[in-house]
């Protein structure tokens, strides 16, 4: 009988990083995308934001709340035993005030049954991933192309092109490994930059839509499965379930309407 596989721990992937074993995240919203990313050996599971889109039909991650995010992850984390469970922080959940959001990510925790939370930003949130480190909740980095932040950046686009945008962006890395936390997600950043930043951090970087060189990468689930019809450029889709899945209701709606 094949021995049980260890729970992925933060400390398992700062370990990946020093072997350089690559760490491998997908998004998921529900038990059983859970459950199917969890047999086909994911290390990192994300209840992202992006749930707002996926699977509530808002326009932008800015409106999903506490309640809702926090019925999502209780929900995939009945389908995990063995991956990493990390909760995005939603917007307004953590920026205001360090005690609040230490509350909030504590309830991830205590609630949820998530593992770590992820937070978007730089210097500005330092204090606050330090406040949430002092009650045990260990942090996930978000930098480049925030989407919180879309309506300041203007868009989803690339960030870092600019030498200056560049530095800056390395800095905060510098800066966030330093208020404590345990990965980097690095969104739409140059390949190089990326590359850069992994090379300088004792921490592992998360990429999407960030070249090869990071040590792991994330997407959206139904980006990668092709439940969309225009994903962003950068995603490789695996699977195009929404024409099988149209194709299959289809099917199901002549037979029933032929009474076969």
């Amino acid at each position: 009988m094949a021995d049980k596989p260890k729970p992925v721990t933060v400390a398992t992937l700062l370990d990946m990083k020093r072997k350089g074993v690559k760490i491998a995240m997908l998004t998921a919203y529900d038990f059983p995308t859970a459950r199917i990313a969890e047999e086909a050996g994911v290390d990192v599971v994300l209840v992202g934001d992006s749930v707002a889109m996926t699977k509530l039909g808002y326009d932008s991650t800015l409106p999903v709340t506490m309640d809702e995010m926090m019925h999502h992850v209780k929900a995939v984390k009945r389908g995990l035993s063995r991956a990493l469970l990390v909760a995005d922080m939603p917007y307004l959940s953590y920026e205001l005030d360090p005690k609040e959001a230490a509350h909030n990510a504590g309830r991830f925790l205590k609630e949820g049954g998530a593992h770590a939370v992820k937070l978007e930003g730089g210097m500005e949130i330092a204090p606050i991933i330090k406040e949430l480190i002092k009650v045990n909740v260990p942090v996930f980095g978000h930098l480049g192309l925030t989407p919180q932040a879309v309506n300041r950046l203007g868009g989803y686009k690339v960030q870092g092109r600019k030498p200056q945008d560049a530095e800056r962006i390395l800095t905060e890395a510098r800066v966030l490994e330093g208020a404590g936390v345990c990965a980097v997600v690095l969104e739409c950043v140059p390949a190089e930059l990326a590359k850069e930043i992994t090379k300088r951090l004792q921490i592992p970087t998360i990429g999407i839509g960030a070249g090869p060189h990071c040590d792991g990468q994330v997407l959206v689930s139904y980006d990668m499965l092709g439940l969309y019809e225009n994903p962003p450029s950068f995603v490789k889709q695996y699977a195009h379930l929404r024409s099988d899945i149209t194709r299959a209701a289809k099917e199901y709606i002549d037979d029933v309407k032929s009474g076969r």
